[in-house]
């Protein structure tokens, strides 16, 4: 009997037949469960491969593949459609066949065959010719015979080819299966790249190919007998045997991909990294790091996912063969090790808790052996790390409230560990009450801190005062340590402070379009220091017991008036701006101490600010009057420009900024005379190609440029660039005692279609030298990762307490899915 066309499948005289509705069932029910059985299995191997997830590369990353469009979700009723120019039943050898375009649908997954055979008495399935199976994630299996046994226990597929969604491909002559455990890729060949689109069957830049590749599914692993890796088709390694885990495996015990690293003091490195899967929750990783000179540094990081977060610890050890490799420094001994652990858990969808810890058997143990924060001299470029944090903390966030709490301990990595504070605790809390008050927005904060100091801490502000130590701690001069020559930096013994603010403020617009701000702050601190009394610091500050409490309320009023014109080519607003601020005195000014409101920048980002102290220690007082106008123009056929220009005068009582405290803050910021200097800000960018934008401050007597910055980017298809020139004048209150003019560089240009070289400088126009670098070239595509990087950095080293600058040399390779490999050699600046 024979049935034409699908529409005809469904006509009354095709269902006279219960008998033959049944068979028609069982057909499809087998036919699309074994399918999608083997496409399953085929896609299971084309990612067998994956031993761990690319890591970036020292700046390069592989490209990244377009976003393909996640499928509907596929109804899973069990319905199945077959279409076929022909279907015949063969009654007397119970044989059921579908020819010609064949068509199956069955729970998402397609099929898609010349011809599809299912014999009954044996129990096997067959398709043939131009097979296409498709399921419901997209993945494609390619084959020109397949033939199964409807259990799945065995059966053969020839000449079969996977696209994943993930775009990898698989390929193979055949593919057997037998005893429904054990599946026979023979002559398998894998890659995670596309085929060239001029000529795809070019050979891929890289694949892999195996005479044999074995699935055990028990065990859920993958052997590859004699595999070789090929580039552009040439053979460039061979390993008779390997074995990774499938990809139904997310966490398997084995090897990691090595690494290599060359530092002087300890010589070469190779380290060889061994995963153990302990359970689906925690894992634990054993990465001994092999060293020519000092012998095995072990490295070992537990890891744990549980309900509500997250926690791991990683240890270090070393015993070290040749402790002279460090002599007289802190790196002299026999052990050397170091423990670090970080955790996160949520108590509810509001509140965290969690805690970092560091503790090292001595302080230069990280930068010795390039660990944590060191890895990567790439990334220590412009930034260096001064500290390692432990610390424990509960964080808490409304819709408008934040709370944040926490104890801090701080590791010097430069040696002065009794100079450094022990924070216990800060707490600061912030909201912004959902109902207005008088009309108005009422906001509060409050601030909690505690801290001690063993030693105290000094800077020297003078030539003489750093060429002669006179603010080390080693002598008990009391005099050795002035103002003159000497910030206090750190206070030795406790200090806290409580601090709590309310704000309110309201906004009209008037009829003429002018905008009236008024607002009313209140604050008070409380505070209490035990200042021990140690060589110079009563020069500074009253040693012994100090409690003061410190009341400051404010009231203001900010105008602003912005006339729009309207242009062909663009609309332009012109803003001028005015505050008028009215406070008393600042009390105790420059007499208590100051930890956290050491740094103070002047321009015109915080030319409205109503308190221009970035911390809590101090707080601005007396009347005030900051004045600007800001122009912002938006052009239509797009780009933008915006200028700010003003000044801020101190209208009467005590200028704190003109105070001098025991860090100096507010001398030389331009804010120290009754006229302050003039700040001014311009950001243009004409389209998204180009950016540009200068700050700059000018001194208000002469307009001589006491601070100046000038930053451009441009991004182009095959270039990028960006240049940043910074000019500031001397600061010798604060040890800043010459001018500072600099020149930061970066650039990234494509020279070839996947050919990317970049570089980074730094220019001391001062000095007329570079004093830092990177120049790094590589080769990058969606499965493929070529780099290599020379930098020049400033780093600590073994018994050096100020950074100095270290060069290192870094490489990568990296097949997206397999492996990604990389090697640091590092040299100057230590002990060689």
């Amino acid at each position: 009997m024979a049935v034409v066309a699908a529409r005809q499948l469904r006509s009354p005289a095709f269902r006279r037949r219960s008998g033959m509705r049944r068979q028609r069932s069982r057909l499809a029910v087998c036919l699309a469960s074994t399918l999608v059985l083997i496409s399953g299995f085929i896609l299971a191997q084309g990612l067998g491969l994956a031993l761990t997830a690319p890591a970036a590369a020292q700046g390069f990353t592989y490209n990244p593949r377009p976003p393909r469009p996640k499928p509907p979700p596929a109804p899973q009723d069990g319905q199945m459609l077959v279409q076929a120019t022909e279907v015949d039943y063969d009654y007397n050898n119970q044989r059921v066949s579908a020819v010609g375009n064949v068509q199956l649908f069955y729970n998402g997954t397609s099929v898609e065959a010349d011809k599809v055979i299912y014999d009954q008495k044996t129990k096997r399935l067959h398709a043939e010719g131009n097979i296409r199976l498709t399921d419901a994630e997209g993945k494609i299996t390619y084959a020109n015979i397949m033939d199964l046994s409807d259990d799945y226990r065995d059966g053969f597929v020839d000449s079969l080819r996977v696209d994943t969604e993930d775009a990898t491909r698989m390929a193979a002559t055949r593919m057997d299966r037998s005893a429904g455990n054990y599946t026979v890729f023979e002559n398998g060949v894998y890659t995670a790249c596309a085929p060239c689109k001029d000529d795809p069957k070019k050979p891929p830049l890289w694949q892999v190919k195996g005479a044999r590749i074995i699935h055990n599914q028990t065990e859920k692993m993958l052997y590859f007998e004699n595999a070789q890796l090929e580039f552009f088709g040439v053979p460039m390694a061979y390993l008779p045997f390997f074995s990774t885990p499938d990809p139904t495996v997310k966490r398997k015990s084995g090897f990691l991909m090595p690494s290599y690293t060359s530092v002087s003091n300890y010589g070469i490195g190779v380290e060889i990294p061994y995963y153990f899967a302990l359970a689906p929750d925690y894992d634990l990783t054993l990465n001994p790091r092999i060293t020519t000179r000092q012998g095995v540094l072990m490295q070992g990081e537990f890891r744990q996912r549980l309900l509500n977060g997250a926690y791991q610890i990683r240890a270090y050890g070393i015993y070290q063969l040749d402790p002279e490799a460090y002599a007289g420094y802190p790196g002299e001994r026999n052990f050397r090790g170091g423990v670090e652990t970080k955790g996160q858990f949520a108590l509810n969808d509001k509140w965290v808790w969690g805690w970092d810890g560091v503790l090292l058997s001595d302080y230069y143990f990280m930068s010795d052996y390039r660990l944590a924060q060191y890895k990567d001299q790439y990334n220590a470029f412009l930034t260096l790390p001064t500290e390692a944090i432990s610390q424990l903390y509960l964080t808490g966030v409304g819709n408008r409230s934040y709370f944040d709490a926490r104890t801090i301990y701080y590791l010097s990595f430069s040696g002065f560990q009794d100079q450094v504070p022990v924070i216990h605790p800060v707490i600061d809390y912030s909201n912004v009450i959902n109902h207005s008050i008088l009309g108005g927005e009422v906001s509060y904060k409050t601030n909690f801190t505690s801290l001690s100091r063993e030693t105290a801490a000094f800077d020297p502000i003078t030539t003489l005062a750093n060429t002669n130590g006179l603010c080390l701690n080693v002598s008990a001069d009391p005099l050795a340590r002035l103002p003159s020559q000497c910030l206090l930096r750190g206070i030795p013994g406790t200090y806290t402070r409580a601090t709590a603010e309310a704000q309110w403020r309201r906004s009209f617009t008037d009829p003429i379009g002018q905008i009236w701000t008024p607002f009313a702050i209140a604050r008070i601190d409380a505070i209490d220091a035990s200042i021990s009394n140690q060589p110079g610091v009563s020069n500074f500050l009253p040693v012994g017991d100090t409690q003061a409490l410190r009341v400051m309320p404010t009231v203001g009023l900010e105008y602003r008036y912005p006339f729009i014109n309207v242009q062909p080519w663009g609309t332009t607003t012109v803003e001028p701006i005015a505050q008028i601020i009215l406070r008393p005195n600042e009390t105790y000014a420059g007499k208590l101490p100051n930890e956290d409101a050491q740094s103070l920048v002047f321009d015109a980002s915080n030319l409205f600010s109503v308190d221009k102290f970035s911390g809590y220690d101090r707080v601005e007082g007396g009347g005030r009057a900051n004045v600007g106008v800001q122009a912002t123009t938006q052009f239509d056929r797009g780009g933008s420009i915006n200028f700010l220009f003003g000044q801020s005068y101190q209208l009467f009582g005590l200028n704190s900024f003109a105070v001098a405290d025991v860090t100096n803050t507010g001398v030389n910021s331009g804010l120290e005379t009754a006229r302050s200097d003039y700040v001014a800000r311009i950001n243009y960018s004409p389209n998204r190609t180009y950016t540009f934008s200068t700050r700059a401050r000018f001194d208000e007597a002469t307009m001589n440029v006491n601070r100046f910055e000038a930053e451009g980017r441009a991004t182009f298809d095959r270039w990028s660039v960006s240049m940043m020139y910074g000019n500031y004048a001397a600061q010798p209150e604060l040890g800043y005692l010459t001018r500072r003019e600099g020149v930061l560089g970066t650039a990234s240009v494509k020279v070839a279609a996947n050919w990317v070289v970049s570089g980074a400088a730094r220019w001391d126009l001062e000095a007329n030298k570079l004093n830092q670098y990177i120049i790094g070239a590589g080769y990058v595509d969606d499965c493929f990762v070529l780099a290599a990087n020379y930098v020049t950095a400033y780093s600590y080293s073994a018994g050096i307490a100020p950074p100095v600058l270290s060069h290192a040399f870094m490489f990568q390779i990296g097949l997206r899915t397999i492996a990604n490999s990389s090697s640091t050699a590092t040299g100057g600046g230590g002990i060689q």
